[in-house]
């Protein structure tokens, strides 16, 4: 609803016709419906089972660049004294 709102007021701004206006909103609308219904059930599935490999991979690059940082501060703190 806020999108509609927003794009009818942008439109508006510009001083596009009321017409097309509509025109315009409702071709959105119709788009956003057929990109949604488009997904299925088994591509979440799918979206789900990779979620836990995502999880392990983002910790062990955290892990990396937490290693670096903390490297960094003592060889900075070496060259230092």
């Amino acid at each position: 609803m806020k999108n509609r709102l927003a794009m009818y007021k942008a439109l508006k701004a510009i001083n596009v016709p009321e017409q097309k206006i509509e025109a315009v909103i409702q071709a959105m609308d119709s788009d956003m419906h057929l990109s949604t219904a488009g997904t299925s059930d088994s591509d979440f599935a799918q979206f789900r089972a990779e979620l836990p490999r995502l999880r392990v991979s983002l910790t062990i690059d955290i892990g990396v660049m937490l290693s670096l940082a903390v490297a960094i501060l003592f060889a900075g703190i070496a060259f230092i004294h």
